[in-house]
Order: C-alpha cells, then structure tokens, then sequence
C-alpha cells in the first residue's frame, strides 16, 4: 500500500519574479519547547520509530544526547512544488519509508505547520501545510452527503406548515407567524442551502417540537431568556435551552409543562 500526502509552503509573493520564487527554497527548522528541541513523539514512539536512525541504541546512555542532537538539527527544505511524504505502514506498523514518516510526524506537531491551505492562509502563525489529497476528498465527500441528507429532511417536512415553522423559529430569528407558507418554505430552503449541516441538525432534532414551542414561548413573553437562561416568572427552568428541555421533559415537571402549554394557547387565540 501507499499513501502519499505533501508538505507546501506558502506563496512567497513580494517584487520577486516568478522564476525566482519557484526556484527559493523554504526551510521548516526545529523549535524549541520548554528549552528543548520540538519532538514529535513519545518516549516509546522515539525508540520504536528512531531506532536505527540515530548513532547509538536506545539502550545506550547517549540516547537522550543524540536525541537532542537529531531534534535540533531537524530541517526540511521546501520548495515551490512542496515535498512529497510517504507515510504509509507495513501491515506490522513499520513506516513504507521512516525518514518520510518521520518528517511527516514533526511537521505535524510543528507550530508553523497548518493542516489545510485555508488554515494556514487565515492563521498568520502558519508558513505551511500538509496537503492530503484523500483527507481532502474525504471532507467533500461528507459535505455531500451532508447536502444530500439536508435536502431529504427537507423534503419530507416541506408538506407540513407546522414542521417547516418549527425548524425556521429555531434556525433564525425569523417569527413564521407572520409569514405564509410560501415565504416559510422560501426562507427555510434558503437557509438549507446556507448551510445545510445546522439545517440537518435542527430539523433532525428529536426535541425539535419542544425547542420549538419553549422559542416560541419566549417570542409571546411567557417565559424570558436572560443570556442563555430561560425564565418563567422568577423561576430558572434551565441554564440553557438544552437545560430547560431535560427540566420540562422530566415527569415531575408535567405540570409545569401543561401550564406553560396552556399559556401559548391562549396567546395564540389572542
């Protein structure tokens, strides 16, 4: 088996030409941890991996002395196409090619080292990144499934007003008893589009009815939100919503459940 993943720098940009800064190397050099050289592994990772890199046996007593030694010196040139790393192992765990794999673990557990391009381009901290073509398909693919799932659940409440009123209260700060049910299944597929994971979360919810009440209990004034408190009369329900929802769910609270029920009724005939 192989797999191959790819240590890049960032742009140089500046005045240069662009054959100068192809050309310009980029060094990814040791740093120093508590005074101490930046070291990828543990103590038993370092015997495992390292034996037979260094000059002497993990045994011997200059072992922590070439440690050192090897962590400081540690510098990997990067160029304009960046450095492919192997970093796959043998079916018994021994790395494909050690000093890839090596590499590859200390750019991991360096500061300057992002794991995407967009990490590294938001973090002004960041001067690389590891590109891992199958990580990166891998993430499009769950943002497709994530789409694909959003659009099922959004299928199957879009024929129900009350089902879509309950996600959209919860989704945004839109009141959907001002709206029809056109200006509902507008915004609310809209708002899937957006960003379907939150959408997916929500209208998967399996309190999705009781959040959606107590939102709604809050907009008529029957309870009061105080940060993330939520407040009948003078009384805390929950500390969150999440808190409030165990609390109302709970048996002994039934009654307190009915009154604030009935509550919202009454507004509603209002």
């Amino acid at each position: 088996m192989s797999k191959k993943v790819y240590l890049r720098r960032e742009d140089l940009g500046g005045h240069l030409p662009k054959e100068v800064r192809a050309e310009a190397v980029t060094k990814l050099s040791s740093v120093y941890v508590n005074r101490q050289p930046l070291k990828p592994f543990s103590v038993e990772e370092e015997k495992n991996y390292m034996n037979g890199i260094l000059d002497v046996n993990p045994d011997h007593g200059d072992w922590p002395k070439h440690s050192k030694t090897f962590w400081a010196d540690m510098t990997i040139p990067v160029g304009f196409t960046g450095v492919e790393l192997e970093i796959d192992k043998e079916e018994d765990g021994t790395p494909i090619s050690i000093m890839d794999y090596i590499k590859y673990r200390f750019a991991l557990s360096h500061p300057f080292v992002a794991m995407s391009k967009v990490e590294m381009d938001t973090d002004g901290t960041k001067r690389f990144y590891i590109q891992d073509l199958a990580r990166v398909d891998k993430a499009k693919n769950n943002e497709i499934q994530f789409k694909k799932d959003a659009d099922k659940a959004f299928i199957k409440i879009s024929s129900d007003k009350k089902a879509m009123a309950r996600v959209l209260r919860l989704i945004s700060s839109t009141n959907p008893d001002k709206m029809n049910s056109e200006q509902i299944e507008n915004s609310l597929y809209e708002l899937k589009n957006s960003n379907p994971k939150k959408f997916l979360r929500i209208a998967t919810d399996k309190n999705l009815e009781l959040k959606s009440e107590i939102e709604e209990m809050v907009t008529s004034g029957i309870v009061r939100r105080i940060g993330n408190q939520v407040i009948f009369i003078d009384e805390v329900l929950g500390d969150t919503l999440d808190d409030t929802i165990v609390y109302l769910k709970d048996k002994k609270n039934s009654g307190k459940l009915t009154i604030l029920r009935a509550k919202l009724k009454e507004f509603a005939l209002v």
